[in-house]
């Protein structure tokens, strides 16, 4: 009970910046969870799993949230989710499975490399041409696949790479952020499904898990999350696209630097 109001903080940072960017929310969830189970003592060998494997196990739940409230705006291409889609189960299982068998701290360094670089495209103010458009269904979910498995390594649901990628492809950026929120719930199931899979018969890891997933902490987190999520995806209709392009860039650097430092 004593971590309480502190996964209720989480929950509600999460699903306020699930909402307003598409981004799931497990970028902003490892990092402070890799701080918490620190703080808790939890065998190191596992710390990282752990974290991810509860914060990818959030997104579903964010997901839904946001996903409703940019849908009522019209800020979903469903057309993209359904070609993304076989793709992303796809990838995203066999990635939650391969991430469980890495050791922490590589785990750890993939994930800061890959949400920094995802931070410099948002930065990077580079016109795409015109006349690109989305590729067709093919296309569409080998994206996802690629997408998914390395989403799987971070839990960052599929905002990371799918955003930058959607508007070099001449998708509006606020419809982009809608699309990304509506990927991440496929998404997040499946890699989830991967993680309790491999955490199975993991020894050591402490009381009140489900795989690699820490149910004391997920609970919390999913029901504060799913309140601020709506207000996070109101919020991202109102503000200027460069904004949110920026905030976003900022986010990810940030929890890189976060994410490296809490492991050294």
């Amino acid at each position: 009970m004593e971590w309480l109001a502190v996964y209720l903080a989480i929950g509600t940072a999460v699903g306020f910046l699930a909402g307003l960017l598409g981004v799931g929310g497990g970028m902003v969830t490892v990092p402070v969870l890799v701080f918490v189970f620190t703080a808790k003592s939890f065998p190191p060998e596992h710390l990282m799993h752990l974290s991810l494997a509860t914060a990818m196990a959030t997104i579903p739940f964010t997901s839904a949230s946001s996903v409703r409230a940019h849908h009522v705006r019209d800020g979903v291409d469903w057309s993209v989710v359904v070609g993304m889609l076989p793709g992303l189960a796809m990838g995203a299982l066999l990635g939650a499975l391969v991430a469980g068998a890495v050791p922490s701290r590589p785990l750890a360094i993939f994930f800061a490399v890959f949400i920094s670089y995802a931070a410099l495209n948002m930065f990077r103010n580079v016109r795409p041409k015109p006349t690109r458009q989305l590729p067709g269904r093919l296309g569409l979910g080998v994206v996802g696949g690629v997408v998914s498995f390395l989403a799987s390594f971070v839990a960052a649901g599929a905002a990371f790479m799918t955003i930058p990628f959607m508007a070099w492809c001449n998708v509006p950026m606020k419809r982009a952020i809608g699309t990304a929120a509506a990927l991440g719930f496929p998404l997040a199931l499946a890699s989830t499904a991967g993680y309790v899979y491999a955490g199975w018969h993991a020894v050591g890891l402490p009381a009140g898990t489900l795989g690699f997933v820490y149910l004391p902490a997920l609970v919390p987190v999913v029901l504060a999350s799913m309140l601020t999520a709506p207000l996070g995806a109101r919020f991202s209709h109102r503000l200027p696209v460069h904004r949110l392009r920026m905030a976003f860039g900022v986010l990810l650097l940030a929890l890189a630097l976060h994410m490296l430092s809490a492991l050294w």
